[in-house]
């Protein structure tokens, strides 16, 4: 069964309850959870002026291909109240694939591994927790030395 990652985050209301909420639901979706990580405060990225982020990424294993796996997810956060919104903005809820096996893809609606992880220290240190010797398809190194170099560049 292949091995995902799913970034989780939520700014809007209860966020730990949202992050929370959408793991009972990916589990009612038969997505089996394997691992989850901390919760982690973070600050906005791209909208600055807006309240800061709960984020959180979680192990699964799922028979849905990477487009129905998607699918669902756009479900869940639809499901959980989410609303069309600015890009970069607040949500209730947000999902992303991070990692699906070692699959490299890239589609008009889908690109995997997900374009944002190398330059997000709020996906990086979730995902660190979980799978630090995790290696990233594209880029070869393991995710934990990629959170090392954004931490390392972040102090220049």
């Amino acid at each position: 069964m292949p091995v995902t990652y799913i970034g989780i985050g939520s700014n809007l209301g209860n966020r730990e309850e949202n992050c929370q909420k959408a793991i009972a639901l990916l589990i009612e979706k038969n997505i089996k959870i394997t691992k989850r990580s901390s919760l982690y405060e973070t600050e906005p990225s791209g909208v600055k002026d807006q309240r800061k982020f709960i984020n959180m990424a979680v192990e699964t294993e799922t028979v849905l291909t990477p487009e129905e796996l998607l699918k669902t997810l756009k479900a869940i956060e639809i499901e959980r109240g989410r609303q069309k919104d600015i890009h970069w903005g607040p949500r209730i809820i947000d999902l992303d694939i991070l990692l699906y096996d070692d699959l490299i893809l890239k589609t008009h609606d889908l690109e995997i591994p997900h374009p944002g992880i190398k330059d997000r220290e709020f996906v990086l240190k979730p995902l660190s927790e979980i799978a630090p010797e995790k290696i990233h398809p594209v880029f070869k190194k393991s995710i934990k030395t990629l959170l090392i170099e954004i931490l390392e560049s972040s102090q220049d």
